[in-house]
């Protein structure tokens, strides 16, 4: 092939890509879609962590549900109040208060109140555990494995794994529920940081059954239920329960019980 035939395909080649760069440039600017200022300026003030804690699959999608007006502007925990203020400036509207929530891990069962029933020689997570022989290796059927799932789903790197439990330092918790997603016993819940007092057990065995493999474990007694003076406990299955929307936070519940597991 000569060196004019070369220079011709090649002219040909880059002339096309000219061209159809000019289509697709002006292709897309008669095919963009309206850029929302509201939705962008919501956005600015959203800390782009997409833990989904607002209820919505990220910051982005919070932001056009804003902007449309089928959101609220206080339901970032991570921005805060401040992010709050900042949203309803944006929207010309009154700041609501941000609820603080937080989780909480329902067990406390910890290595100092109760053990293994044997030794666990598997894959040390908590899925591979949970459908081990009786649940896992804990005494306690119910009890938290120990291995960090919900440690290693969270954003914050707010849970820690002490004496064999996990615990979450709520001051920290965006309330996301990542780790309520991966616990695969069901022990970990979401609740307002302002009502602080949980049954930190999921037991539902019967009291004595309780008493052999755990020394701090729901018994079933019920004298928390008798004590709240707004209702808000109830007996179920053996295991006491706190309604968090009736709570009052009064405490009266966490000095009546006698294996201090309400806190």
């Amino acid at each position: 092939m000569e060196v004019r035939e070369v220079l011709i395909a090649a002219g040909v080649v880059a002339g096309l890509g000219l061209l159809l760069g000019i289509v697709l440039g002006i292709a897309g600017k008669l095919l963009a879609a309206a850029v929302n200022e509201k939705e962008v300026a919501v956005r600015a003030c959203l800390p782009g962590v997409n833990c989904g804690a607002c209820g919505y699959a990220g910051c982005d999608a919070y932001a056009a549900a804003v902007a449309a007006e089928t959101a609220p502007t206080n339901l970032c925990v991570v921005a805060g109040e401040k992010g709050a203020k900042e949203i309803a400036a944006v929207m010309g509207k009154a700041a609501g208060k941000v609820q603080k929530r937080a989780a909480v891990v329902r067990c406390s069962g910890s290595c100092k109140h109760t053990g293994d029933k044997y030794i666990y020689d598997g894959v040390k997570t908590c899925a591979a555990a949970a459908v081990a022989p009786g649940g896992g290796q804990r005494a306690c059927a119910y009890a938290c494995l120990g291995f960090g799932a919900c440690a290693e789903a969270c954003p914050q790197q707010c849970i820690d794994i002490i004496d064999g439990v996990a615990v979450v330092q709520q001051e920290r918790c965006i309330a996301c529920g990542k780790c309520v997603a991966v616990c695969p016993k069901e022990l970990i819940t979401v609740q307002a940081a302002e009502r602080p007092y949980t049954v930190r057990c999921s037991s539902h065995d019967k009291g004595k059954a309780v008493k052999d493999v755990c020394d701090i474990g729901c018994i079933g007694c019920g004298l928390c239920a008798k004590v709240c003076p707004v209702d808000a406990i109830k007996m179920d299955r053996d295991l006491a329960r706190i309604d968090q929307e009736l709570c009052i936070a009064c405490g009266a519940c966490a000095e009546k019980c006698p294996v201090h597991v309400i806190y």
